[in-house]
């Protein structure tokens, strides 16, 4: 039996370069499934998501033979890489993953919200970022989260895209883009890190709070900070009435993995990639 991609809609495509489908998976014209395709425009990376065989043609390999033929429409779409993200409680979609050479890169965190807003550490002061510091944070911010993921092996070309791409999707009008809000914690009269949150859709049909970037100075680290900074976030978010706030955290980065899991946030999705030879 063969199993191939059939599309079932029209190829969407973007000004800058994007583009999407969604595709039957057939076994001898017969469909047993269906998965969606997107390359993002200017990072060489490409997306399989929403992979589902139906329950009858289940465990016969159908859907590892579908994700290859995914990762040949990606490389014919010049993606140089390929990008999952997996429920963690779907484990025959990790082992899968994990099989066909998948590395994980991060993982999304979430945490159900106490009704009353936590309490700050005394001694610290929180207020809104100033105009006057944005500019020189959005600088550096985009600098971080590029240099993040140079780090775990994407080209530095790419990387800087994607950063400047997601800056300026979320930060369109800076510190005036909707349900955006970015705090800094103050000590002593010195700013010792800050805190971006904004609302965004956590999974399918279930809307929430996010926190986007926390990041503590350097010379200030180990002092409880970076925990301060995210009760901020869950206050930012109880203001704004969500009961949810979620986050990415980088494989790795095992004191940040421990603060969250320690604040009660539960991961959701392990996100992975593949490098397409």
């Amino acid at each position: 039996m063969t199993t191939t991609l059939r599309p079932s809609v029209p190829l969407q495509q973007t000004p800058d370069g994007g583009r999407s489908r969604t595709y039957d998976v057939c076994v001898n014209s017969r469909r047993v499934g269906s998965v969606r395709l997107a390359a993002t425009p200017g990072t060489g990376s490409g997306v399989i998501s929403d992979l589902g065989i139906d329950e009858k043609d289940r465990r016969r390999g159908r859907a590892t033979v579908a994700a290859l033929a995914a990762e040949e429409v990606l490389r014919g779409w010049g993606c140089g890489e390929v990008q999952i993200s997996v429920p963690v409680r779907a484990e025959a979609a990790l082992r899968m993953g994990q099989m066909l050479g998948y590395t994980e890169r991060g993982r999304n965190m979430v945490k159900d919200l106490p009704a009353e807003p936590p309490a700050l550490p005394s001694g610290i002061e929180v207020r809104p970022m100033t105009e006057a510091e944005f500019g020189p944070w959005e600088v550096n911010a985009r600098e971080s989260y590029a240099h993040s993921w140079i780090e775990r092996g994407v080209p530095e070309d790419r990387a800087r895209a994607r950063s400047d791409a997601a800056h300026r999707l979320l930060l369109p009008e800076g510190l005036d883009s909707p349900g955006t809000a970015v705090h800094v914690a103050v000590r002593d009269g010195e700013t010792v890190g800050h805190v971006w949150t904004a609302g965004r859709e956590l999974e399918p049909g279930v809307h929430g709070s996010y926190v986007y970037d926390i990041a503590v100075a350097e010379g200030h680290r180990g002092h409880g900070y970076g925990r301060a900074l995210m009760l901020v976030a869950e206050r930012v978010a109880l203001g704004a009435g969500d009961r949810l706030l979620g986050l990415h955290v980088f494989a790795g980065n095992t004191p940040a993995i421990r603060l969250y899991t320690s604040l009660g946030y539960r991961t959701t999705h392990v996100n992975s990639y593949k490098p397409l030879l």
